[in-house]
């Protein structure tokens, strides 16, 4: 039995080229977010599942980074990531290739170095980098501000 599970949902009617669809969070902060062909691989109004593991994985590092921060006694002020999700053709269809996040921070009682340090440990723990872990390439740059 899982000690936490979460909910969403897809819809989608026609073809891939121009079917069209929605997804849908059980907490209802996405309800019926519009996706296509054409804002999976074009540029359409509407989202798409590599956006939103994007937004998924910042947020989840993020958390990630603030818990070992504050495990060790720093103040977190301020944490931004950015989560750049990149996806090749691969053979006969695409793959997630890459993830990047970029993550700024103000954090007192933290210099650079030790920044960068915890953000290696996040990217080690964090449990969407081990779902990608072995299959996605994780790069990460840690900016200190303060």
């Amino acid at each position: 039995m899982a000690d936490i599970a979460r909910k969403a949902s897809a819809h989608w009617q026609g073809d891939l080229r121009s079917g069209k669809g929605t997804v849908s969070t059980e907490s209802g902060v996405l309800r019926d977010a519009q996706y296509s062909f054409k804002t999976r691989f074009e540029e359409g109004q509407g989202t798409n599942p590599e956006e939103l593991l994007a937004s998924a994985h910042a947020g989840c590092f993020t958390m990630q980074l603030s818990a070992l921060l504050s495990g060790h006694g720093h103040t977190v002020e301020d944490l931004r990531t950015e989560a750049t999700c990149e996806m090749v053709k691969d053979g006969p269809g695409f793959k997630i290739s890459r993830m990047h996040l970029v993550v700024r921070g103000r954090v007192s009682g933290s210099d650079q170095a030790d920044f960068e340090a915890h953000v290696q440990q996040a990217a080690d723990l964090c449990p969407l980098s081990r779902i990608m872990q072995g299959n996605v390439e994780i790069t990460h740059e840690a900016q200190f501000e303060g």
